[in-house]
């Protein structure tokens, strides 16, 4: 029952003292603690670091003559020879580290003390909406020597309920710092000859944990005939403030008082912010906060990603202000903004006091993972007046994120995936939705997954249309190849002539692929390279490239095994569709189809796409590039609207061209037997084929050209680089013989044989670009004689500048949906082309050339 207590050091730094009776009495149990417990006050503990001191509220001599005694005994090290010393040593055993001899010279008093001691309330402070809860200040003393000063500030302690510290030496001061962490610090700078006072606090200063802590230096009465110093010394070498030597307590007790509730309290706050920014930092979404000026003050890792800017890049500028390049276009910058301005968020103002006021849309976020805690952000930008208070931080928070960086992936264009200017309102909630997978449980990432599979197979997906510039050669080409035009209301009407051709006694004898004349058959030799020359087939074939190209490719993919038909119900079919293009028309002939006919094919090689696509799928891209423009009256869908024709008014002036194409070709085949390849094979099968075909053709009108690249870039591209970064390997991207990829992929790639112009050799893109400017100038020749509305003024054969249209159509059609099917594909010499090509159109246009060529060149 007299045996010396046991004590041990919690991982929350409380020390507890228990007797080793088994009497649970509140004498033979006392509790230091810095956390949550309550202190007790009136014990001294002896540490290699410091004389640690809880002073007592007992005031007068008694108390006063109690802690001198204890105080000269712990100086003294602790070899008290009394018997309470002595029974403390079989305790000392169980204490961790430092605190070994904590208790040699401590437990008489701790018990002798016991009925005086008070407990110190913590104090509870607000920041905002935040309830904080501050421990009672603890003080460390850092003098030599013991003098009417120290004792000044003990007491000041004492009298305040702070926990206090002495340390001696500046290697004590400094580990007992670094195991108590105080907030306040008061150094003895007034003699040097037993340590510098400057160096002690600069080795503080170099520890993390002084970053909030205020240090004191106690400096001497400066003598009646001497200046005053400046305190610049001081504030360099690391001290907060300047204490001129006085011992009163109440002079010393003022001073803490007053860094309590100055500095000591404000740093409290901040750290209580850190919090805040580890909350921003962790979360999914992109936050950025800035300053009533709108530069840039902080930014989370999510906002770094979106972006494609590291931190240092970002902070102390403006938004708007940010180089634009491949990271970082400029509709995106937009997109952020508008997507502060649609109630996406809280708005949050404050006045000059502590009160905010929150102003909530009728948004409201539903948590996306059982038990945490979802960060709203909060901004000061928006359209109420009233959030314009000076000084106030905005908190922006964009509703999408960005996937991983690729820019060392193998492909170059996946580089540019992330960043591409076709971002649509679905696009960012797929994105929401992906960021929100990450840390979801297996049952709600799976729900999530089925939520992107809807997404991706409905028509949800709408285009954000908009030039990149004022060039009126851009906006020209978006309104007359994006818009259906102005519907004019007149008694004009255009009809053009239609060239059906429903009977072939003028046809010759069909005759197999083996009969090509020998001419044709040498270039056709060559039909599988990039670099096939269509124009020399067309010279050769009299106009007539399609049947001969079209016999060769169709043998190749084996099109009449997989039909059922001969080759030639097939030569029958190929001569009827090429009958019915016209070939008065400059671009949109025959050539053309063949054109298209040859990149479908060279597509189709690719291994990659090979492996995404069945032979149904392989027969149905053949046949719709075969089709894909039959009947073209060399206008474009907006004229026709404008103009009134029947097709316009047939087809409710939607997709009127494309619509046509694909009714007339199905048409055509099924009215003679002698030209059906559909006939052999069964209506499944012909349904499956014929909605694919259809679907393709479609999928060529340029009003949906944003909507195709959008989801091809966001169900095709984004989950491959995601897969193959994750994996460092080569292989095929699940999901890519899904039915819905599978169309995707189909799309987009009749899209790019379609417009593949730019990517041809120069020799072949020259030519191309000034057939279609041929027609197009024949266009607004006949918008001019009929008084109808121009669709593109731009292409005046008189004043049209031919280079700066091609530079136009490369830089809003053709760059993204290129970057987007070679990092599917892998295309390297059609970009390599396309480089070149924009080079030539660039270097004319710098030049004032309008024309093809240079004079020199032509």
């Amino acid at each position: 029952m007299g045996c010396a207590p046991s004590i041990h050091v919690s991982q929350s730094g409380v020390i507890y003292c228990r007797d080793s009776d088994e009497s649970n009495s509140p004498r033979q149990t006392t509790s230091v603690s810095q956390g949550p417990a309550a202190p007790l006050h009136g014990l001294f503990v002896q540490t290699d670091a410091a004389d640690v001191i809880l002073p007592s509220r007992a005031s007068g001599p008694p108390g006063a003559t109690r802690v001198r005694r204890a105080r000269a005994e712990l100086g003294s090290g602790g070899s008290s020879s009394s018997g309470s010393a002595g029974s403390a040593a079989p305790a000392a055993t169980t204490c961790r580290g430092r605190r070994r001899h904590c208790c040699s010279s401590a437990e008489a008093e701790t018990q002798t003390s016991y009925t005086s001691v008070k407990q110190v309330s913590s104090a509870e402070v607000r920041i905002g909406p935040m309830r904080l809860t501050q421990d009672p200040i603890q003080v460390l003393l850092i003098f030599a020597k013991e003098d009417s000063q120290s004792d000044g500030f003990w007491w000041a302690c004492d009298r305040a309920g702070y926990r206090c510290n002495i340390a001696r030496t500046p290697e004590s001061a400094l580990e007992c710092f670094l195991d108590k962490h105080h907030e306040i610090i008061v150094i003895d700078h007034r003699q040097t000859r037993n340590f510098d006072a400057e160096a002690v606090c600069r080795s503080i200063r170099a520890t993390n944990p002084s970053e909030h802590t205020v240090i004191l230096a106690v400096v001497s009465q400066a003598s009646g005939d001497r200046e005053e110093a400046s305190v610049l010394p001081l504030l360099h070498a690391g001290f907060n403030r300047r204490f001129m030597e006085n011992s009163s307590i109440i002079a010393c007790y003022n001073e803490l008082i007053q860094i309590e509730h100055g500095e000591v309290r404000s740093q409290f706050k901040l750290r209580a912010c850190n919090s805040v920014f580890t909350a921003l930092d962790h979360c999914h979404e992109a936050i950025e906060i800035t300053s009533d000026d709108h530069v840039i003050q902080y930014v989370n890792p999510a906002f770094e990603r979106m972006m494609g800017y590291h931190k240092g890049e970002l902070l102390g500028k403006e938004l708007a202000e940010l180089p634009k390049s491949d990271k970082n276009r400029a509709d995106l910058l937009d997109t952020i903004n508008t997507c502060i301005k649609k109630g996406k968020l809280h708005k949050v103002h404050r006045d000059s006091g502590d009160n905010s006021q929150t102003e909530s849309h009728s948004f409201r976020y539903k948590n996306r993972r059982k038990e945490s805690i979802d960060v709203k952000s909060i901004s000061s930008r928006g359209s109420d007046a009233k959030l314009s208070h000076q000084n106030q931080n905005q908190i922006r928070l964009p509703l999408f994120s960005s996937a991983p960086s690729l820019q060392n992936r193998r492909y170059p264009s996946m580089a540019r995936i992330h960043s591409m200017t076709i971002e649509a309102p679905i696009t960012k909630v797929i994105n929401i939705i992906n960021a929100a997978q990450e840390n979801s449980p297996v049952t709600v990432a799976e729900a999530l997954d089925r939520v992107l599979e809807i997404l991706r197979t409905t028509e949800l997906y709408s285009p954000q249309l908009g030039t990149k510039d004022e060039d009126p050669h851009t906006s020209d080409l978006v309104g007359g190849l994006m818009t259906d035009g102005l519907r004019r209301l007149s008694g004009n009407e255009y009809v053009f002539t239609k060239n059906v051709h429903q009977s072939h006694s003028h046809l010759a004898m069909p005759i197999t692929i083996n009969d090509v004349p020998p001419c044709i058959a040498r270039l056709l030799d060559n039909e599988e390279s990039w670099e096939f020359n269509i124009f020399e087939l067309e010279a050769v074939t009299h106009k007539r490239p399609l049947v001969y190209l079209g016999l060769k490719v169709f043998s190749r993919f084996g099109v009449c095994e997989f039909l059922h038909c001969s080759e030639t119900t097939l030569r029958s079919w190929l001569q009827l569709i090429e009958a019915n293009y016209h070939s008065s028309n400059a671009y949109h002939n025959s050539t053309h189809a063949a054109d298209v006919l040859h990149a479908t094919a060279f597509f189709l090689g690719k291994e990659r796409v090979k492996g995404s696509l069945d032979q149904l799928d392989e027969v149905a891209a053949l046949i719709a590039a075969t089709v894909h423009d039959v009947d073209h009256p060399g206008r474009t869908n907006s004229f026709l609207c404008n103009a009134g024709s029947e097709l316009a008014v047939l087809y409710n002036d939607t997709a009127v061209l494309e619509s046509h194409h694909t009714a007339l070709a199905f048409q055509l085949t099924a009215k003679d037997s002698k030209c059906n390849i559909f006939k052999n094979i069964d209506r499944t099968h012909y349904r499956t084929l014929r909605q694919a075909i259809i679907d393709m053709v479609l999928a060529t009108e340029m009003t949906k050209h944003f909507e195709h690249v959008n989801k091809f870039v966001n169900s095709i591209n984004k989950p491959m680089a995601a897969e193959i970064e994750g994996s460092d390997c080569e292989c095929n991207p699940t999901g890519k013989n899904f039915p819905e990829n599978q169309i995707l992929i189909k799309r987009m790639m009749i899209k790019c044989a379609d417009v593949a112009n730019p990517c041809r050799p120069l020799d072949l893109c020259i030519e191309w670009a000034g057939r279609i400017s041929e027609e197009y100038f024949a266009q607004t020749d006949e918008e001019k004689r009929q008084g109808l509305p121009v669709v593109m003024p731009v292409f005046d054969r008189n004043t049209c500048s031919i280079p700066k249209s091609q530079i136009s159509f490369i830089d809003y059609f053709i760059t993204d949906m290129f970057d987007a099917w070679d990092a599917f594909a892998h295309l390297p010499g059609l970009m390599q082309h396309l480089a070149d090509n924009y080079k030539h159109w660039k270097t004319l246009d710098d030049l004032k050339c309008k024309s093809l060529r240079l004079p020199s060149d032509s």
